[in-house]
C-alpha cells in the first residue's frame, strides 16, 4: 500500500460554536428519525452541507439554519437553547481593518 500523502489544505479544529451547533442539529435531526439526505431534502439544501454543518466545518446562514429547523419540527430557540454554555469569545485570527478615514474639513459656515 502505498504512502498517502499529506494534504495540501490546512485542516482547522472547528470553532467551538460551530461544534457545537453542529452536534446540537445531528441530535435534533436523530431525534426527529430523518436522515442526513432527507433532512437535506427538505430544507432544500445539499446533503453535503448538512454533513459539514454537523462536523461544525460550515457557518450556515440564519436562513439556512431556519430552514433545518423548519424541517425538524423545531424553532431557532429550541436549536439554540442547549448552547448557553458555550462560549462567545472570539476565535481564531482576524484580518484588521486597513482602511484609513478621509481627512474631514472643517469649516465654518456662514
Amino acid at each position: 500500500m502505498p504512502a498517502q500523502r499529506p494534504s495540501p489544505f490546512p485542516t482547522a479544529s472547528p470553532a467551538p460554536l460551530a461544534a457545537a451547533l453542529g452536534r446540537r442539529v445531528k441530535e435534533c435531526r436523530h431525534q426527529a428519525g430523518k436522515s442526513q439526505e432527507v433532512l437535506a431534502f427538505e430544507a432544500r439544501i445539499d446533503r453535503s452541507f448538512i454533513s459539514a454543518v454537523e462536523r461544525g466545518a460550515a457557518n450556515p446562514s440564519i436562513e439556512t439554519l431556519a430552514n433545518i429547523c423548519h424541517a425538524l419540527g423545531i424553532t431557532l430557540g429550541q436549536l439554540f437553547a442547549p448552547m448557553d454554555d458555550v462560549s462567545l469569545e472570539p476565535t481564531g485570527e482576524r484580518r484588521s481593518n486597513g482602511a484609513q478615514p478621509p481627512e474631514i474639513k472643517r469649516r465654518r459656515l456662514r
